[in-house]
């Protein structure tokens, strides 16, 4: 998602830089980060790869996996599939952050359930645990973190910051709502839409993931403008009931002083595979190259 690490892992920390300057009122604002952060904590049953555990405070080389989910999307409240599944990687040796966007369609092995299947299909089958675990397999590297935040909480925190301004790059209509190509501004309800139809994109899913990095990108970019700390209750309210973390708060503020050089120098890898049926359903066939290519890449990333 090239920038949507800056909302799942940095939006913290900006709102922590941005307050420092206000002297009293900052800690208020401390405060209210940190319940929110430990409401959006959530320990995770993973399968352990690592002889010994990451150390970030230590500043050594990191994995989290990005899940973005439809719970809460149209008014679900079903477990839901991770529409968005992507890998960050972050160096600060390196000053590098490579962030890989693995297409939802992917057929791969279902660590767990036995199956062979689209790989959204692991948080529906077995939550946050199954998606790690299966996305572990397919790139043979470990994944230390996770950050999972569903589609309404995309509403909220859109919202919740004033709306966002986004260039289109295309005509196309989606849930009762038009979009014209070049600039627009979007509510919640329209950047749900805008970041969901796939279907009338003529690069499919890829095009998909391309328009839910643009909210992603324009969502940091407001949110860390300083008119925008007068919301910063909507928005930790938003992310509080809509985002969950195996990070804590004090991982957090180690990324913040360890890892921001990293975030400067951001690489984004788009696997790429391609379409193919399998008894009547569509699926996208990664080559064994391409996941060697991206594996290896990761791991000289991370230090393995």
């Amino acid at each position: 998602m090239s920038k949507m690490k800056k909302i799942l892992i940095w939006i913290l920390c900006i709102f922590l830089l941005a307050v420092g300057a206000m002297g009293a009122y900052a800690y208020k604002v401390y405060h209210d980060v940190t319940k929110t952060t430990d409401k959006m904590y959530k320990k995770v049953d993973k399968e352990e790869t690592r002889k010994t555990p990451i150390n970030i405070e230590k500043g050594q080389p990191f994995s989290v996996l990005l899940l973005g989910v439809d719970t809460g999307d149209l008014g679900r409240t079903e477990q839901g599939r991770s529409d968005s599944v992507m890998v960050v990687t972050v160096n600060p040796e390196k000053n590098e952050t490579k962030i890989v966007s693995i297409p939802r369609d992917t057929y791969t092995e279902i660590v767990g359930h036995g199956t062979t299947d689209k790989i959204n299909h692991a948080y529906a089958f077995g939550g946050t645990t199954m998606a790690i675990n299966t996305v572990q397999n397919l790139l043979d590297i470990p994944i230390d973190y996770y950050i999972e935040i569903n589609m309404q909480g995309v509403k909220e925190i859109v919202d919740a910051v004033g709306g966002v301004d986004v260039d289109s790059p295309l005509d196309f209509s989606q849930d009762n709502i038009k979009f014209t190509k070049g600039p627009v501004h979007l509510d919640g309800e329209k950047a749900l839409a805008y970041s969901r139809m796939r279907y009338k994109d003529p690069t499919g899913d890829y095009g998909r993931q391309g328009r839910q990095r643009q909210v992603i990108e324009a969502i940091v970019k407001k949110a860390a403008n300083f008119s925008t700390l007068t919301r910063y209750k909507d928005i930790l309210n938003a992310m509080g009931n809509n985002m969950a973390t195996n990070l804590t708060f004090d991982d957090m503020m180690d990324i913040q002083g360890k890892y921001k050089a990293a975030a400067g120098n951001v690489e984004q890898i788009q696997m790429q595979g391609t379409g193919e049926m399998i008894n009547g359903v569509s699926y996208q066939i990664i080559a064994p190259e391409e996941l060697q290519k991206i594996s290896e890449n990761l791991k000289v990333q991370l230090g393995l």
